[in-house]
């Protein structure tokens, strides 16, 4: 059984377009249901998009002959899709909590020493505490040395977002190490 079927009454299936453009025809037509699916078991919109298109090409490539419907068989192949993204993301993450657990070395952010080892270490622990947020932007402006309107396209966030990220990140880390230089 091929993927396009001649019906007669079902509006769900496509007629067999002549030329060689088939996939891009159905895809069009059944895209948008596979997308609207597919965010049903991703996080994003981007992840979604990125398993309906590796479940269509799988689909089109070495299921499309199998018997069965077509539709049910694409939305099991981006469910399976999905559930492997989120399967192989889970993985990864656990891998580099592993990797940072276990990691006895510890690698300086910085090459160079600052007034001394304590001063680093302070610093980088001061990073780490920052809201996610603020230390991007605090790691692009001042390592990256990207503008604030860089930083706003980079991130898709408004230019006064980014500059006041910034503001509040070096507020925390003066607050951090002045703080870290009374009790030292």
């Amino acid at each position: 059984m091929t993927l396009f079927r001649q019906t007669t009454t079902h509006s769900d299936h496509m007629e067999e377009p002549p030329h060689d453009d088939t996939w891009k025809k159905w895809f069009q037509l059944y895209g948008p249901k596979l997308l609207l699916c597919a965010r049903q078991w991703t996080r994003s919109l981007a992840d979604a998009e990125d398993v309906v298109q590796e479940a269509f090409v799988r689909f089109w490539r070495h299921q499309r002959n199998l018997p069965g419907e077509p539709m049910a068989l694409l939305v099991t192949s981006v469910r399976r899709a999905a559930f492997d993204l989120a399967r192989r993301e889970t993985r990864r993450t656990a891998r580099e909590d592993r990797a940072m657990a276990d990691s006895d070395d510890h690698v300086p952010v910085f090459d160079a020493a600052l007034d001394g080892d304590e001063r680093r270490d302070a610093l980088e622990a001061a990073l780490k505490r920052l809201p996610a947020e603020q230390r991007e932007v605090l790691v692009l402006k001042i390592w990256g040395e990207l503008t604030f309107d860089e930083i706003a396209r980079q991130l898709d966030i408004p230019p006064n977002t980014a500059a006041s990220r910034y503001r509040y990140a070096l507020a925390a880390l003066r607050r951090e190490l002045s703080a870290a230089d009374c009790h030292g």
